[in-house]
């Protein structure tokens, strides 16, 4: 019985027939919209996006079923993936994987194995609700994270000058640039910190301004979403 769910549904001599393919391009859109309804849950998402990720099984294996067997069969799937470059907006790592799952599964439908397309997303869907419900590679403490923007005059040597009472705050903190402003008079240093304990801010700002001399200092939540692949 299991043998039999991953057999090619086109190994017979008639080839493709009109209920394998209904079979294939049902099971197509049925486990793309399971896969769109997956990426959904606790995450951000558009209305075309999702219903991209519905249709693309679909339309994947209609391509694969009509180029079967043939030498342009690399050509067509090598130019159905290049269309995830032509997105207009650049994807988040989870929606380009979202993407490739999709032609994935489209794949194995459009190849004639639309159990093994099944088991595969199942698989998949089950892994990425675990990784959503236990937040699985996400930062422990996101409310603690902020960015820090400290503005100091250019003769004031800023290397260590912030040390003691970012080390008495923070848990982490990293320089991530440097810019000059007002014609080279001041510069402007971005840090990316954790703080130890909430409601600290006031503390911390208080004692930086000691140091530059009460210039602007801004502390902010630290965004990751635009640098985030």
């Amino acid at each position: 019985m299991l043998q039999s769910t991953f057999t090619n549904l086109f190994d017979g001599a008639a080839g493709i027939t009109l209920g394998s393919f209904l079979l294939c391009l049902g099971a197509a859109l049925i486990l793309g919209t399971l896969m769109a309804l997956v990426y959904t849950f606790r995450t951000t998402y558009t209305r075309s996006f999702v219903v991209t990720v519905a249709m693309l099984p679909a339309v994947v294996c209609v391509i694969i079923m009509m180029v079967g067997g043939n030498l342009g069969a690399g050509v067509a799937v090598a130019g159905t993936f290049s269309l995830v470059r032509f997105r207009s907006v650049p994807g988040t790592a989870r929606e380009i994987c979202a993407v490739f799952l999709a032609m994935a599964t489209g794949l194995a439908c459009g190849m004639g194995y639309p159990g093994l397309a099944v088991v595969f997303t199942g698989v998949m869907c089950a892994v990425s609700l675990l990784f959503s419900v236990t937040n699985f590679g996400g930062r422990r403490n996101p409310g603690l994270c902020r960015a820090l923007r400290i503005t100091v005059p250019e003769d004031l040597d800023y290397a260590g000058v912030f040390s003691d009472i970012l080390e008495e705050f923070t848990a982490q903190a990293r320089l991530t640039s440097v810019k000059t402003s007002n014609l080279g008079s001041l510069n402007k240093l971005s840090y990316d910190i954790v703080l130890k304990k909430p409601g600290t801010e006031k503390a911390m700002i208080d004692a930086l301004r000691c140091r530059n001399g009460n210039l602007e200092i801004s502390l902010s939540v630290q965004s990751m979403d635009d640098r985030e692949l």
